[in-house]
């Protein structure tokens, strides 16, 4: 009894500290009823039961970093590597346009080439110009210039997803190679231009890492808090046969307890920072068929269904068992409307779901700025 009450207080505290951070972290399935409750009054209280659409085309799985944990990685022989076609993204962003979704997110394997960098500005300009300036474009293409930032911004992207994968620099060393292109401090400083630029700043990281603690995950809830972040995306850690960490496998959380921290992880991120958009990942899918649905019933309000064509998707594993590589988009919308109706929520089609905590912030800028 005395555990469910201390879980209580601890809910009922205005300000949540380290310490309450990783009890709550670490309490059985059976208390964090009372975290996903108070998790789903908040989401209803702030930003609503409406769940946000992000239409997900991953445009290539070429790289230039070796991250330890990535099956897209540079030095991962043996992927088919692949970039879509001008006329294949302006498809898929026709599909998203014509279906009501009013986003897309347009991911890659990071790469800092002048032509790369061209590329992505001409189809956000096409994009949007199809669009009738209908669509809001997400980005996530890792760390670039600030120049290259603010090219891609006046082109038309309006957020940008970077994850930092572990606010613990020790542990970021131990997930990457040693040298300058895999540098903590450059993610910040990315994070940092992102934010100067005008962007609204997502970010996020893998739970049930190697050599990770609750500790490290008290961690990265209040990186996001003091970070100020307008969205997030985070999931498992769900290992791939192919890179160097999949060694340690035998170290890491059960799939079930690495998806019972996430669902957590989740709760408590809407408690912390009660209007940002959280998205319910696919990795969570990967790990239960219910994961997209629980992820929403714990307190996110973004989706992101996959528009990729089915083609490439074998080719685009981040990590091994990835749901929906052989469906169309079609297929993959189906689905997704599925989990947003049994999560009790609705599908806010034709909003673009920008961060509430974002708009907030600006209008409190603009008001300052005129005092």
């Amino acid at each position: 009894m005395r555990a469910v009450e201390s879980v209580d207080n601890i809910l009922q505290k205005d300000i949540l500290r380290k310490p309450d951070l990783v009890s709550l972290l670490s309490m059985a399935p059976d208390k964090a009823k009372l975290l996903f409750r108070k998790a789903q009054k908040v989401k209803a209280e702030t930003v609503g039961r409406k769940v946000y659409l992000r239409g997900l085309i991953e445009y290539s799985n070429i790289c230039s970093k070796n991250c330890l944990y990535c099956g897209i990685r540079k030095g991962n022989a043996q992927n088919t590597r692949y970039r879509l076609s001008e006329e294949e993204v302006i498809l898929a962003a026709k599909y998203a346009w014509r279906n009501r979704f009013a986003s897309i997110v347009l991911q890659a394997g990071e790469v800092r080439s002048p032509e790369f960098i061209a590329v992505i500005e001409h189809l956000l300009k096409e994009i949007t110009r199809i669009t009738n300036r209908e669509m809001h474009i997400t980005l996530s293409l890792g760390e670039q210039t600030p120049e290259t930032y603010r090219r891609w911004y006046e082109a038309g992207a309006h957020r940008y997803l970077l994850r930092i994968e572990t606010s613990n620099q020790a542990l970021y060393r131990k997930l990457h190679p040693h040298d300058e292109q895999h540098d903590f401090s450059g993610r910040i400083t990315a994070l940092k231009a992102l934010r100067a630029i005008g962007y609204q700043v997502g970010t996020g990281v893998m739970i049930g890492l190697p050599f990770q603690t609750l500790s490290d995950l008290a961690d990265d809830l209040i990186f996001f808090r003091e970070f100020d972040v307008d969205m997030v995306g985070m999931g498992p850690y769900i290992e791939h046969e192919d890179t160097p960490l999949f060694h340690l496998r035998g170290s890491i959380p059960s799939r079930e307890d690495r998806l019972a921290l996430s669902l957590k992880m989740v709760a408590i991120l809407r408690i912390l920072m009660k209007d940002i958009n959280i998205a319910a990942t696919t990795a969570m899918q990967a790990l239960d068929r219910r994961g997209r649905q629980k992820a929403l019933q714990a307190g996110a309000n973004v989706v992101m269904p996959n528009l990729t064509p089915s083609a490439y998707r074998q080719s685009y594993l981040l990590y091994a068992d990835k749901p929906g590589v052989k469906d169309d988009a079609g297929g993959s919308t189906e689905r997704m409307e599925e989990d947003i109706r049994r999560a009790g929520d609705t599908i806010a089609y034709g909003e673009w779901g920008d961060s509430k905590h974002f708009n907030e912030k600006r209008k409190r800028d603009e008001h300052l700025s005129k005092s």
